[in-house]
């Protein structure tokens, strides 16, 4: 497992940017695909983005096709969600997850092993 941890959560009016970071401890991070999630109180955990661990592949919920964008720099050991034209409905805490398994770029979160913490993102209208 990798000990990761979320940072640049915050509160933003609609139509507004932000870009989360994910930052993981050890050496092997290059050998992990990362994910971010979200979830809202209430509801299950909701896939957004997933990247391969040398970031060629992507994949994206339908929901924030198109606005979000999902990126890696496996020399700082760190991933990014680039997140534009923000809704209120992306209200959530976003959490990142590593992922050992090829399988894990469908996005489910029963193929990610280890999470971060979350961090809380708010989007007013």
């Amino acid at each position: 497992q990798v000990n990761l941890v979320e940072s640049g959560g915050g509160l933003v009016q609609a139509g507004g940017s932000l870009r989360l970071s994910c930052t993981a401890s050890g050496r092997t991070f290059s050998r992990y695909a990362m994910g971010w999630f979200r979830q809202t109180p209430g509801k299950e955990r909701e896939f957004a983005a997933v990247i391969d661990w040398s970031g060629g592949t992507t994949n994206y919920a339908d929901s924030v096709k198109g606005r979000f964008t999902i990126s890696r720099d496996n020399y700082k050991n760190t991933v990014y969600l680039q997140m534009n034209s923000l809704k209120p409905e992306d209200t959530a805490v976003y959490y990142c997850a590593a992922s050992l398994t090829a399988a894990s770029i469908r996005g489910r979160g029963s193929d990610f092993n280890s999470w971060g913490q979350g961090t809380q993102v708010t989007v007013s209208s």
